[in-house]
């Protein structure tokens, strides 16, 4: 597709033109798991689905373009694409990640990778010195939410990108939150980015998916090589349902947006609000409540904002972090970092504002009747 087109046109055009047979507008769904060879030593690009699939094809040269890379690959989750890109590393390897981090990947990287010798160290990536401190011989990457899941903090990328390449480590960016519309890592140096496609991309709580992308030819043939030996791939029709998913994102990410500057404004007024937290971009918001008891009550008083983990569908959800995402890490450690009894996440769907701030005022309303009862 022509590199001149905007984001917003390279989305909804994703696919198109790409079946000269047919001149199908919506790329075509490719079940088949084997494809033929004419002859020995021939093929047509095509011979095992793990290895190449003309449907997840699609996907990932749509991901690569939207960033701003090289190369793309679609993983069977969030968490699998995390692992692909952990495999690039080996023993006697250290990663320092941001401190506030998804719980998912938190564990991934406590309970699993020291056993296969990688070490992982944590720190405030907006701390540049601390960041510069804890760098050793052994380092090879930084591994950078921003914003960070569920503290909202945003991150210096071309700071931290500069500090990489003074150090010859990897930059790694989860861009979940934002989606390449509201940021592009490549811009400021990253050499990979992650996505949780399941969230922002797909948009429909409906897929389960991963995406990263890299803008580095050897990089990318690595992670080929990971990809299709592992076998972590995403099928076809998932491909597909992601695809579609991201022909609207940058109509829902406006809306997203919209909603979310609202409700922080609804709740920056609120009594029985301590503390907002939201960058001012974006649909996701966190906030605390006055006292730990509101939470349960609040939370089955709400009518339209379902009480469920995940974020980024068309629906808005809320979640309570210490004991859905960030669970299993361990209390004191996610109450030093901020993730308190008293926080919440909001994912703002794209529902109309006003019954989203109503739901919430009303259940807040419910709950406060219910602690003082």
């Amino acid at each position: 597709m022509d590199r001149s087109y905007t984001r917003e046109t390279k989305l909804v055009q994703s696919g198109n033109r790409r079946d000269k047979r047919t001149g199908a507008v919506n790329a075509p769904i490719y079940m088949s798991t084997a494809f033929e060879h004419t002859g020995v030593g021939e093929s047509t690009g095509y011979d095992y689905a793990r290895t190449g699939n003309p449907t997840r094809e699609v996907l990932e040269e749509a991901i690569a373009e939207l960033e701003g890379g090289k190369h793309g690959f679609a993983c069977s989750s969030g968490m699998a694409a995390i692992q692909a890109v952990l495999s690039l590393f080996s023993q006697g390897d250290e990663i320092i990640a941001s401190m506030d981090l998804y719980g998912g990947t938190y564990r991934l990287f406590r309970q699993y990778w020291p056993q296969w010798g990688v070490d992982v160290r944590y720190v405030d990536p907006r701390d540049l010195q601390s960041v510069e401190q804890l760098i050793e011989d052994n380092t090879k990457a930084l591994f950078i939410e921003t914003p960070t899941n569920p503290l909202m903090q945003e991150a210096d990328l071309q700071a931290l990108s500069n500090i990489a390449k003074e150090n010859n480590l990897f930059m790694i960016v989860d861009n979940t939150f934002y989606t390449p519309l509201l940021q592009q890592p490549f811009a400021f140096g990253a050499d990979i980015v992650i996505h949780s496609a399941t969230k922002y991309l797909g948009g429909h709580n409906d897929i389960v998916a991963g995406l990263v992308v890299t803008d580095d030819e050897a990089l990318g043939e690595r992670l080929f090589n990971i990809q299709n030996g592992i076998g972590m791939t995403l099928g076809a029709f998932d491909s597909w349902l992601l695809l579609r998913g991201m022909k609207t994102l940058a109509l829902r990410m406006e809306k997203h947006q919209q909603n979310a500057r609202a409700v922080s404004e609804m709740l920056q007024k609120h009594p029985l609000i301590t503390e907002v937290l939201y960058p001012g971009r974006g649909g996701m918001l966190s906030f605390k409540v006055q006292d730990e008891k509101l939470v349960d009550p609040l939370l089955r008083h709400l009518r339209l904002v379902t009480f469920a983990e995940s974020l980024g569908g068309v629906e808005s959800l809320m979640t309570y972090p210490s004991v859905q995402t960030h669970a299993d890490i361990p209390e004191s450690v996610r109450i030093k970092n901020g993730v308190t009894n008293e926080l919440m996440r909001l994912s703002c769907g794209i529902e109309s504002h006003e019954d989203i701030i109503s739901d919430i005022e009303t259940a807040l309303e419910e709950a406060e009747r219910k602690i003082q009862a």
